[in-house]
């Protein structure tokens, strides 16, 4: 398989496992993946873009997919949370050797960064609150996400050296 056509497929099963995951989870626990404080289990997926680009795009695919395809989402949550995915993975990859003892804390930070303050605003838009209890909110089920299910995912992937098999 040529390199690009890896890339695509890497990134289309990437987004369709971010979108699949998150329905998955708001129909086992409704609400969980959408609201202030959600745990959005498909965040933990952001890892992957410590392994290959094509999780840039695929995780801002995958979340741009679910956004349209919930009937909760708004509008403005489309562009704002697939923004807010699409640059959290580009500066995890971007920082994915910016490690400690080798473990990238800063990267598995960025998503809550990126999306406490875009879908912080955003929340802040639509229902009020005050934009940093809004932030905060977001920040906090994000961090859960990532520094607990994340890095289980992230060392799960480097034990099983997949992404030597998978992403090389």
């Amino acid at each position: 398989m040529n390199k690009r056509t890896r890339y695509l497929v890497h990134a289309a099963i990437i987004a369709a496992l971010y979108a699949v995951v998150t329905h998955l989870q708001n129909l086992i626990l409704p609400g969980s993946a959408t609201w202030m404080i959600q745990l959005r289990i498909s965040e933990a997926l952001c890892v992957l873009a410590f392994f290959t680009p094509a999780a840039i795009p695929g995780l801002a695919l995958g979340c741009l997919v679910f956004n349209i395809t919930y009937a909760a989402a708004l509008p403005l949550d489309f562009v704002i949370g697939s923004l807010a995915t699409l640059l959290a993975a580009l500066g995890m990859w971007l920082t994915r050797n910016w490690q400690i003892k080798g473990y990238p804390l800063f990267g598995m930070l960025l998503p809550a960064l990126t999306n406490a303050i875009l879908v912080g605003w955003e929340l802040s838009v639509y229902i009020g609150g005050g934009f940093w209890i809004n932030a905060l909110y977001v920040a906090i089920g994000e961090a859960i996400v990532l520094l607990v299910l994340g890095s289980v995912l992230y060392y799960a992937v480097k034990k099983r050296h997949l992404d030597q098999k998978l992403f090389a």
